[in-house]
């Protein structure tokens, strides 16, 4: 049974990790577009031709973004509303995901904001995330890169996140104004 767990493919019931097919996270300075590190500017340059190009591309900024939970999310926040403003990308906003323990209420636990079902029923084919808490986000973006055809993004403070199609790590308000800013200059 374990063998069979180990060699699981895309036709599996559950989506294979990205890891368990070689993908690593990038270096400083680097991005992940497509499980392969490249330049972080070409991601960026090709994070903006996707949004360009996207019928429905939406943003969903966490609680990292919405709430001040670092010295850097008004400034976080001020660049996403830019970057949605300058290429007309819907926002999406995830208050707070967390389960509440013990007893979990489904019609307030399961919300039209949760981003897997908002991507399903809404045919979103460009998501971004930004500001969500890597846990979450890793789960999200596996589930979401199994069950649609939908672009994944993350946009994360740290190291990145392989799950998604492109990752753009270390994160800070200028590199999101530095992508507004190809929206202002090129439209």
């Amino acid at each position: 049974m374990a063998q069979a767990l180990l060699s699981l493919d895309d036709r599996s019931f559950l989506t294979p990790s990205v890891t368990s097919r070689g993908v690593v996270l990038p270096d400083s300075g680097n991005a992940l577009l497509m499980g392969n590190s490249v330049p972080e500017g070409k991601a960026l340059t090709d994070l903006y031709d996707r949004i360009r190009h996207a019928k429905n591309p939406v943003l969903f900024p966490g609680p990292l973004v919405l709430w001040r939970k670092t010295p850097d999310s008004p400034a976080m926040a001020t660049a996403v509303k830019r970057l949605s403003a300058v290429s007309g990308m819907k926002i999406i906003p995830m208050a707070d995901y967390r389960p509440k323990y013990p007893k979990i209420n489904p019609e307030t636990e399961i919300n039209p904001s949760h981003p897997n079902l908002t991507i399903w029923h809404n045919k979103i084919d460009l998501c971004i995330f930004v500001g969500v808490h890597c846990h979450y986000a890793n789960i999200a973006l596996k589930i979401i890169r199994g069950g649609t055809s939908c672009f994944t993004v993350a946009l994360c403070s740290y190291a990145g996140d392989d799950e998604a199609h492109l990752t753009i790590r270390d994160l800070t308000p200028e590199k999101v104004q530095s992508l507004a800013e190809l929206f202002a200059k090129k439209g």
